[in-house]
């Protein structure tokens, strides 16, 4: 009978989440969900002074934000809890005793320490190879503190025990854990548990070659929740971080990653985090998004932006909005790319008005303005049609229209479908704006 995959993501309370951190879970989940095992949430808030239960709120709902589901932990329950470790307090003793009983443990100066066999220990890492280190100088290697003088447990100690008592079969975390795993191998071997196997992954770097460190730009997962980030796009850039599914492709759905993941396609050398690239999965993510989930998006991000849409009719809320599918790369962008629709546009930018809203084109505008009041139908289709023959009559390119009364009309010199948003605006609100910009054009 085949073991079952048991892997765990175990973060301190201490912060925010860090990317580093929920790219190992991602790991792990993506892991255990292709294994058809199992992903625990175990919380390790054995720093009393440093824990708050408002940081432990921001783990489980930026996990669940990414759609990373645990089977077991605190909230959840599960055959092996409690999930806190600050809970645990008797199964720490008991192992304590364990290690007391066989002599490795020793008091030096109120804290206690771990005895270590002075010999190499190799590691048979998944992700890195087979590395060998050597601990039999205790100059390099000291015996190890397990317990603080004060009684706090030491996290070398409770990790181990905890990955013991909860029926870990894979240790996947990141390569900065690697120097301490033959310690880890070392309590292993001493409590006569099974050794799991062990994943280091490389670490996120800036893009500079530094290590991304939770002061950096970008290093906290709140950024991305706030700044409109759609989960699936930061899902499929942080699998990128570090798993390379040996083709030339970036954009994957979730369901192919869990199919195609294994740890044997992890990369070597650290991840470098490129924002940009991000920002381009978000976009192809966000054009991808079926209509109605992109129009409640939209009309959330006009909400915040205080362009009130539930004030206009439900139709034109929906026309407006159909404008900008495809345009934009966060919902954010829309208030101005598209606020012309729920309010009076602004004072176009100082150079595109110089360069269109000039005496000469007045009466170009204005012979358009006359071709608009007449276009019947009033869509975008004749809309267009009059605006090319009004251009014919005037000895002038369509773009010399295009320009001055997109201008007029959204105070932008770019922004959805000329025509369509036109249409969308209606007759009487488009001539009422051409009338309100001739005063500009001298």
């Amino acid at each position: 009978m085949s073991e079952i995959v048991r892997v765990r993501f175990a973060p301190s309370p201490t912060g925010y989440l860090h990317v580093g951190g929920v790219r190992t879970a991602l790991f792990n989940w993506l892991f255990a969900r292709h294994a058809g095992g199992k992903f625990v949430l175990r919380i390790e808030d054995t720093d009393a002074a440093r824990n708050t239960t408002e940081a432990e709120r921001v783990i489980y709902d930026g996990l669940r934000w990414l759609g990373l589901d645990w089977d077991e932990g605190p909230d959840v329950g599960g055959p092996h809890g409690p999930y806190r470790q600050s809970e645990r307090g008797e199964i720490y003793e008991r192992y304590l005793a364990k290690l007391s009983g066989a002599g490795r443990v020793y008091e030096d100066g109120g804290a206690l320490r771990f005895r270590f066999e002075r010999r190499p220990v190799v590691v048979d890492d998944l992700v890195c190879g087979r590395v060998e280190i050597d601990m039999s100088d205790p100059s390099t290697n000291p015996d190890m503190t397990i317990r603080r003088p004060d009684g706090g447990w030491i996290f070398h100690f409770v990790n181990v025990v905890d990955d013991i008592e909860m029926g870990m079969t894979h240790v996947i975390r990141g390569e900065d854990h690697l120097s301490n795993t033959p310690k880890h191998i070392q309590l292993y071997e001493a409590f006569g548990a099974p050794v799991p196997r062990f994943a280091h992954i490389p670490l996120i770097l800036n893009p500079d070659g530094s290590k991304m460190s939770k002061r950096d730009a970008g290093a906290s997962v709140t950024t991305y929740i706030e700044g409109g980030y759609l989960p699936a796009a930061v899902v499929n850039f942080l699998c990128l971080l570090g798993w390379s599914p040996k083709e030339n492709r970036e954009k994957f759905p979730i369901e192919e990653i869990i199919a195609r993941f294994d740890l044997s396609n992890i990369n070597r050398k650290g991840a470098s985090f490129d924002s940009q690239k991000l920002a381009w999965l978000q976009g192809e993510y966000l054009r991808e998004l079926p209509p109605e989930a992109f129009h409640d998006g939209a009309v959330a991000a006009f909400a915040r932006a205080g362009l009130k849409p539930e004030a206009f009719p439900a139709e034109y809320v929906a026309a407006a909005v159909r404008t900008c599918l495809g345009k934009v790369r966060f919902f954010s962008e829309l208030p101005e790319y598209a606020g012309f629709y729920f309010a009076e546009p602004g004072e176009p930018p100082a150079e595109p008005a110089a360069k269109h809203f000039t005496p000469e084109n007045r009466p170009r505008v204005e012979a358009l303005r006359e071709a608009f009041a007449k276009a019947e139908p009033f869509d975008a289709a004749t809309l267009e049609l009059a605006l090319k023959a009004t251009a014919t009559e005037l000895g002038v390119k369509p773009a010399v229209l295009v320009h001055p009364v997109r201008l007029a009309l959204t105070g932008a010199p770019s922004g959805p479908s000329l025509y369509h948003l036109i249409e969308v605006l209606g007759r009487a609100k488009v001539l009422e704006r051409i009338d309100r910009s001739l005063p500009r054009m001298g």
